[in-house]
This record gives structure tokens, sequence and C-alpha cells, in this order.
């Protein structure tokens, strides 16, 4: 996090009018900059605003009327673009320059600004400079305060530059990667002055133990955190006697804490967060006992491993800040913990505690803001009248045994987040309002058994607030206050109203709505234009009818629209050509009908999932489909679609890509960072499963159940990352396409049902992967290729043709006796491929091949193998026997799992 730093060269506006040449140079530096929210309107050469003095983030000399500050950093969600002008070496009286919080689109920090010698404060953050740090910075004897963090910068060779910047007490280079600076250690015991060093996330070389620290430094601050160091935590920290903040979070420490910094008696905060820290919590306490013990305000060592009881931590009278939560810590928690009367945010969820936790818990913790626990069977233990000593702001207290809502939580009068997820609560909503805040709120009440309504409030806190009451057993209406926050979760209820409510809110904050899975019904509500900041919009599986609203065109920020499972009619409003943003369209199982509009494909570019499956949509297929070349997920299936497949799906480049596609389809937005991953129901050989997280993973068309004819194009043998091809259930004619052996990526191949005829390719033996086949009801003729994954598939893969012969099907070919594998058991206990009706390969098949292959292989080339001059030409052989060691164990694996089911 960026420190706030405010004025602290109390510098004051002039009465004086600014320099001509100053304000030429920063009219020149605006042309530079594009300024899409008007923060420097000011700056403006019309009669009566000249004096650059009184432009906004400028700032002049009482004395000299020269610029001496320029402060560009307006907004972090607004941001300055463009680039950085060379003009600045124009204000040469510059003492303060920041520009942090803007998009300079990876252009280089310009080089003459190393002649604004009388440059103190330099501030660079999150600004997405690129290409390399000017070592021309060097020439800045002056500078005091230097931040380059969150930039993306080459990876510099060396920080010889740092070296004559003698003045500096504040450096930060996160997220600079340093992994070839193996001297940055010694480059910072060179700057005598420093206070502050920040260096998160810098990829810096494990040097571990370190060779030699300055005992005579002047840090203050220390921050490495998300470096991957790794082993002990060097004993070296503890010489640095004027550090107060030390942070080492997210690497791979190891042990426990080192002896020697329970004597830093400066020490403020130690924070060893998400490491590998093991060990007693009682030997950790004790070799922090010394003088740092009675310094210490912030001790956060969550997600650890670390273990044994909670001990009593009265010997840290001053602590603040305590954070244990994600550790090993089992036993029960001591009422000595009621005694931390300092204590304001405490974190112990995720540990095996037990026993009991009470009022004599919270005794005299009179300065509690935060209190987090969850993933606990501790037993909650308060008397109803209980009246706490602390105020709380926030309160985490979700997967815990809480059949009602806390009776204390209504002597809080200050809270604005509340979390009680998952803890059994069956009370009623309607009987407890007293829950909502009144200030600006997030509130988690998910995953409950909360029942009645949603009360009926006029909260003016519900604006900006977020609110998830997902699965519960809420019914009734919806009330207009919930729709005037930011994000809005009320699925999985049996809510059954909603046509007023909405309307009467218009929001154009809200940018989350999920309504899905309730009992909502009627028409959908033409109100959208009033919630044009809508990005995410779930309605599926409820009970609308009627038309999509024209209105919902309007959602020009949608990202995501799941209409699905519903019982729309007519067409699709054309208005929705006005939402470019769309990433995710699902409109499943409704009664849609027209042609598929051609705009889908013009307007929406950064499409990734296209689900219009069980509609009546008829026409052709439009080609401008072949547009959407982030496309992941083609469904068009059950519908009335003619004409032949199109020739130009191998535009569809995403599906091409063995990798995930370079759009993604999870979201988020800046209220609380919070994110959203898209998911769906998806069609997986022949029945329904729910994606989630893996969604991205998938890619597959879907153009089952229409009346398509004509061939299969070969340009479908491009599409080498496609995982699913169902085309079965239409009236596709002439011959499989031998360019389908291409489809390397290929696990479910269905093209049955149609009117295909010719030799099955032998191509398709080259499919490693496939483990769904369906030929089924075609003119198929001819062998049936072999091959080891297409021995896997049984008859019903190919019944319905009557001219195919070979195995696995009793018909034998012309001049053969009767097929068959040879490995079959035929016995009545014979193990299946899974996913298949009939199988004739056991378990058995397996082991003995797997044994037999590896024994036999390693035999013969084991012997070259150790010739070292035939090393390298086998190097390779290692891989193979790998991966033949691996599908050997899964294929054993999954056959002993159905052998047992």
């Amino acid at each position: 996090m960026k420190p706030a730093l405010g004025n602290y060269w109390g510098v004051e506006d002039a009465n004086l009018g600014c320099k001509e040449h100053e304000r030429q140079a920063l009219i020149k530096i605006k042309e530079d900059l594009i300024d899409d929210y008007g923060h420097l309107s000011s700056w403006s050469t019309k009669v009566g605003r000249e004096d650059c003095c009184k432009w906004r983030g400028v700032n002049c000399s009482n004395q000299t009327s020269h610029v001496i500050q320029l402060n560009l950093s307006i907004s972090d969600v607004e941001p300055l673009r463009g680039k950085l002008s060379p003009f600045l070496s124009e204000l040469q009286y510059l003492t303060f320059l920041d520009v942090s919080y803007n998009d300079f689109n990876h252009t280089q920090i310009p080089k003459s600004i190393a002649s604004l010698s009388n440059l103190r404060h330099l501030d660079f953050y999150h600004a997405n400079f690129g290409r390399n740090i000017p070592f021309q910075l060097e020439n800045l004897s002056s500078l005091q305060y230097l931040d380059l963090a969150w930039n993306n910068f080459n990876e510099p060779e060396n920080l010889e530059w740092l070296r004559p910047l003698s003045s500096l007490s504040f450096l930060s280079m996160s997220s600079v990667n340093l992994s070839k600076v193996n001297h940055w250690l010694h480059v910072v015991n060179q700057l005598p002055y420093l206070t502050v060093l920040v260096l998160h996330a810098c990829s810096l070389p494990n040097i571990f133990p370190i060779p030699h620290v300055n005992s005579s430094t002047s840090l203050d601050i220390l921050d490495l955190s998300d470096n991957q160091f790794q082993g002990l935590i060097p004993d070296a920290f503890s010489k640095i006697n004027s550090l107060e903040v030390l942070i080492l979070d997210d690497n791979e420490f190891e042990g426990g804490i080192p002896k020697g910094i329970g004597g830093l008696c400066n020490l403020n905060t130690l924070s060893l967060s998400h490491n590998n820290l093991s060990g007693q919590l009682l030997e950790f306490v004790h070799n922090l006992t010394g003088c740092a013990s009675h310094s210490i305000e912030g001790l956060y060592l969550d997600n650890n491993h670390i273990m044994g009881s909670f001990p009593d931590l009265t010997t840290f009278p001053s602590l603040r800040v305590l954070l244990l939560s994600e550790n090993q810590l089992s036993g029960t928690i001591p009422e000595s913990l009621g005694k931390q009367f300092n204590l304001e945010i405490l974190y112990i969820g995720g540990n095996p505690f037990e026993g009991v936790i009470s009022e004599a818990h919270f005794l005299k913790l009179i300065k509690l803001k935060v209190f987090q626990i969850y993933r606990t069977s501790l037993i909650f233990n308060f008397s109803s009248n209980w009246v706490p000593p602390f105020q709380l702001d926030q309160l985490y207290m979700n997967t815990c045994q809480l059949p009602h809502f806390p009776k204390w939580l209504q002597t809080q009068k200050n809270y604005y987040w509340l979390d009680l997820a998952n803890s059994g609560i069956s009370d009623a909503l309607s009987n407890s309002y007293w829950i909502f805040p009144n200030q600006k709120f997030y509130m988690n009440l998910s995953d409950n058994q909360i029942s009645g309504h949603i009360p009926n409030l006029s909260l003016e806190s519900s604006f900006g607030s977020v609110i998830d009451l997902s699965s519960n057993e809420l019914e009734g209406e919806i009330p207009s206050f919930v729709f005037r926050g930011v994000h809005l979760d009320l699925s999985k209820n049996m809510l059954s109203k909603l046509a007023f409510s909405l309307c009467a809110a218009s929001n154009n904050s809200l940018r989350f709505l999920d309504l899905s899975n309730n009992r909502l019904s009627g028409e959908l509500p033409d109100c959208w234009m009033h919630f044009e900041g809508l990005k995410i919009l779930k309605l599926e599986n409820n009970n609308f009818h009627g038309k999509i609203p024209s209105s919902v065109g309007s959602l020009i920020e949608i990202e995501t629209l799941d209409l699905g499972n519903n019982n729309f009619s007519g067409e699709l409003p054309s208005s929705l050509k006005n939402c470019p943003k769309l990433i995710f369209l699902d409109l499943r199982n409704n009664s849609l009908s027209g042609l598929i509009p051609m705009w889908l494909g013009r307007s929406h570019p950064n499409l990734v999932d296209l689900i219009l499956r069980s509609n009546h949509f008829y026409g052709r297929m439009p080609p401008h489909l072949c547009h959407l070349t982030h496309l992941q997920i083609l469904d068009l299936a059950s519908n009335k679609i003619t004409g032949s497949i199109p020739k130009c799906l191998n535009n569809l480049i995403s599906l091409m890509d063995k990798k995930n596609p370079s759009v993604a389809i999870n979201h988020s937005y800046e209220i609380l960072s919070l994110s959203y991953v898209d998911h769906t129901i998806w069609m997986w050989k022949g029945r329904e499963y729910e994606y989630r997280n893996n969604l991205v993973l998938v890619k597959s068309i879907d153009l089952s159940s229409n009346k398509l004819n004509g061939v299969i194009p070969e340009e479908i043998g491009m599409l080498d990352g496609l995982i699913s091809l169902n085309l079965s259930n239409n009236l596709l004619t002439g011959k499989i396409t031998s360019d389908i052996g291409l489809l390397h990526s290929l696990e479910v191949l269905d093209l049955s049902d149609n009117k295909l005829c010719g030799e099955i390719p032998s191509t398709l033996s080259l499919i490693d992967r496939l483990n769904f086949l369906n030929l089924r009801n075609n003119n198929l003729s001819g062998r049936i290729p072999t091959g080891t994954q297409l021995s896997t598939f049984n008859a019903s893969a190919y019944e319905g043709n009557p001219n195919l012969c070979g195995f696995p099907l009793p018909k034998n070919c012309l001049g053969e006796e009767t097929p068959q594998n040879p490995a079959v058991n035929r016995s009545s206990g014979d193990t299946r491929m899974q996913g298949e009706e009939d199988g004739f390969i056991t378990l058995g098949f397996y082991v003995s091949a797997t044994i037999g292959f590896v024994v036999g292989f390693w035999g013969v080339f084991g012997t070259l193998l150790l010739n070292k001059s035939w090393r390298s030409h086998f190097k390779f052989m290692n891989n193979f026997k790998d991966k033949l060691y691996v599908n050997g164990v899964v294929n054993t694996a999954r056959l002993q799992r159905q052998l047992q089911s």
C-alpha cells in the first residue's frame, strides 16, 4: 500500500504570477497527456486563467514564483493517460513530483528528468511506466524520496545508479524484477540516511544467510515480502537496532523466530504471514521476550504451520494487532486473552481450537475493532443480555456454530462489515431487521437457513454497500433498498416478487446483481437504463416470461448476462448490440425465436461464451460468428438452424490455442476488490454438469439437434484446442474429414444420428485424449480403425452403421475370422471403462501390460543408459518412462474405483 505523505514541504499557493516559460512547459506537458475526465481543465490559456500557480496540482514558491511542486496523482480510478513529457526539464526549480496512479502505457521515464537537480521527492508509484529505469537518476543527488513501485520496467542488471543518492531516506521498488542484482544489499548499505526500504515482490536472489548488515544503519522500515526466500529467518535482522517494522510476508521461511529479534527495543511490527514457519507458538513468544515484548504492537503470524496451545500474551502489553489464523493451534483459548486491553485487531480463525469461548475472553478488550474467527468447532457461550466492552468495526464469524444471530450484536452501533456465512443460522430475517448497519456496509449471510422476508427498510446506508444473502430460505418481495448497493447476491432463495422494487431503485453504481435460482415470475422490468454500471447480471433459473426488454441494451458495461432457463420469448432485442463488453452470454432453455442476428459477431468482439441452446432459433448459422476470435464455448444445440456449417470456423483463434483464452471469464471490480468467476451448465458426454472455477479450461462446439446439412468442413481440423465437438442429430452428409485427427486436445466427439458415409478415417486413432466417441446411426462403412485409444470403446459407439466391420463389432470384415480382442476378459466380474455401457479391457490387462512393458523396455535400454556416451541420446526416455508410469497408474486407479462401485 502506498503511504500517505501529505504536503510536507509546507508550500502554499503563491500570490505572484507564474513564470511564462514554466507556464509554456506545463502546457506542453498537458499536450502529451490524455485527460479523459477533465482533471486538468484548469490548465488553460484563456484570459484570466493564465496564472499556472493556480492550476490544479501546481504549487509555486511565495518568494520566487517558480513552480516547485507538481502533483499529477489525481485519482486511482480515473487516471491520466499518455506519456510524461521531456518538457518537465524546463521546471528547474521543481522539488516535488508525483505522477502516481496514472497510465503511461509502458513508455519510458524521460531521461531529461535527471536535470531536475532540486528534486527531493519523486513518486512514480503504479504509473504503468515501462522499458528501462534511466540510470541518469543518479544525478538527482538531493533526492530524499523515490518510489518506483508497481510499474513494468525491464529487469535491471545492477543498481549502481543508486549509490550517488546519498540523501535518500525512502526507497520503494516493489515489483521491479531484481533477480539479476546479487549486490542489492551492498548497494543499500551505501545509503547512510535510508530509513524506509520496500522491496516487495522483487524476485530478489536468495542470498540468505545475509552476509552483512550495517549495524549502524538507520533503517526503520524494511519490507522484503513476496521474494520466495527460503531457509531460516536470518539472525542478522536483529543487528538493525533502529528497526521498527520488519515485513517478511509471502516467503518460504521455515523454523521459528530468531532469539535476537527479541532484543530489538524499537520493534513495533513483526509480519511473518504466509510462510512455512513451524514449531510451538509458546517458543515464538519466548524468543520475543525481551525489550521487544514491550514495544511490539503488531504480530502477524497467520498462514503458517505453527502448532501448540494459545499462550498467555500478557507479557506483550502494547499488542494492538494479533493475527494467528490458518495455523495448527489447538486446545482451548485462555481467558487471559481478555486482559489485552490495547488489542484492536484479533484474527484466530482456521485453527482446530476446542472448548468454549465466552464473555471472559473479551473482558477488557475495550479497544477491539476487528474480530475474526471461522471454521471452528468452538462453542460460543454468551448470555443473552451481555453488553460487550467494545464497539466493533468488523466481525467475521463464518463457518461457526451459530444457530441464531448473536444477541450482543444489537449493542454494536459502528460496525460496517459483517460476515456470518455458513454458520447454521435459522432465524427469520424479518424479525432481525437490526442486523443491517446504519452506514455503508459489507454483509455476507450466505449459506444459512435464514427464512422470512427481507425487511423493507429505508436505509441510506445501503448506497454503495455489498449484500450477499444467497443460499437461504428467504421469500416474498425484494425491497428496493437492497438494489442501491454495488453488489447484490440473492441467488438460491425462494423470492417471488421483483418488478416495482427494482425500478424504484435507479442505481448506476450497481456492479453485480444475482437473482438466479429463485421463484421470480412475470415479465422482466423494462428499466435497465437506470443501471448502466452493471457488469454482472444473473437471472437464470426463474420463471420470467415475455420478451427481453430493449432497455437491457442500456447496460453498456455488462460483461456477463445470464438469462438461461426461463421462458423468455420473441427475438433477441437489437439493442444488445450496444453492449460491446459482453464476455459471457447464456440464454439457454428459453422460447426465444427468430434468426441468430449477424450483429452478435460484429458487436461483441470479446465474447468468450455464447450459449443459445434449447430455444427456437431458425435460419442459417451466420458466418459473422467467425469474427468472435476469443470464443471458447459455442453452444447452439437444440434449435432449428439450417444450412451448412460455416467453413470460417478456423477464424476462432481461441479454439486453435491449447492455452487459456486471452480474454478471461473471471471479472473484478474496484469496490473491495470483489471478483466473480463465470459458471454455467454444460453438456458433457450427454449429461449436464456445472462448471465453475474450471470453466476457463472448457473449449467446446455444440451444434447438435438442429437441421444442419452438407459436409463437415475440413477447416474444423485446425481447432487444435477443442475439447468437445458435438454435431449429432443433424442432416450432415459426406465423409468424416481426415483432418479430424488433428484435434489432439479432443476428449469428446459425437457425430451420431447424421447421414455420414464412407470409412472412418484412420487419423482418428491419433487422438490419444479421446475418451468419449459416438458415431451411431450413420451410413459409415468399412473397417473400424485400430489404435490404443479406439480399442477402449465398445460396440455401442458404432451401432446403426450396418456396413461397418471389425473390432469391437461382432461383424468380421471380408476374409477375416470373427474379430476379438485377445486381451478381453469376458467373465461376469470384469471392470469396464468409465462412461461405457460395456467394456472389454480389464484391470488385469492394464496392470500386466504396464508392468510387462516397463520391465521389457528397460531390460533392453537400461544397459545403454549406463553408458555415459549414450545418456544424452536417451534423455528423452526418462520423460517417456514417467508418462508411461503415470498413465498406467491413472488407468489402474480408475478401474479400481469402478470395481469398488
